[in-house]
């Protein structure tokens, strides 16, 4: 598992629970305003946390955190994450995955092994225009499968989308909520320029509050619950 950082606690990260996270190396998306770039170029990538060390640490961690957030990066790309997984779950620990949605059938395979609950899924854009957000030819049908999947899942979930002034227009979240009709909860997260991928995004912004409002109400049309992040 290329382990490429852990923050020992989080009360935000996993709803309702305490949390550690690990943040995995790998990613094939080029989202310019990403905010992870060390854990998606692979010649930013720092030395991995050996994997022994993290469960060194997550078993000090019993009976004081509730689980932990496997996150990224693109967990999904990492070759062990099964057996990563059920580590975690063997220590009585809850796990929630963090996804872009690329690999529907890791995701389903996960689910019917019982080894997740929690999923959150970054929806990027709207379906037509996730090229120009990610920089990287993709397979949409992956990204339908996976909302899917997620949706149908007896587990909790959130999908969420990171909105970036003038590279998403106002009408994308609508896109996207229509794509994702009857889910539990949708949260639009406001871009903060702190670290990016391109650094041209240090100088970009999220939408206004009165607009990214006047979406969640739109947006209560096709999602139970809507959330500003």
């Amino acid at each position: 598992m290329l382990i490429g950082g852990l923050q020992k606690f989080s009360l935000i990260d996993f709803p309702s629970k305490m949390a550690a996270l690990v943040f995995t190396q790998g990613c094939q998306f080029r989202c310019p305003f990403c905010h992870n770039p060390t854990l998606v170029l692979k010649e930013r990538f720092e030395k991995p946390i050996p994997e022994e060390a993290f469960f060194s640490f997550l078993k000090t961690r019993k009976n004081k955190l509730d689980g932990v957030v496997i996150t990224g990066g693109e967990p999904t790309l990492q070759k062990d994450l099964f057996d990563f997984i059920r580590k975690i779950k063997n220590e009585n620990f809850l796990v929630k995955l963090d996804t872009n949605g690329t690999n529907p059938k890791i995701l389903q395979d996960l689910l019917d092994a019982n080894l997740l609950d929690y999923i959150a899924m970054d929806i990027k854009a709207p379906l037509e225009k996730y090229e120009k957000i990610t920089y990287v030819k993709t397979n949409v049908e992956n990204i339908k499968k996976s909302i899917e999947i997620i949706i149908s899942s007896k587990i909790d979930y959130e999908f969420r989308t990171t909105l970036v002034k003038n590279l998403h227009d106002p009408e994308d979240p609508i896109k996207i909520a229509s794509s994702i009709k009857g889910a539990k909860k949708y949260i639009l997260q406001k871009f903060l320029p702190n670290s990016t991928l391109d650094n041209a995004y240090l100088k970009k912004e999220s939408f206004s509050d009165e607009i990214l409002n006047d979406l969640k109400e739109k947006i209560l049309e096709f999602a139970k619950t809507c959330q500003i992040r």
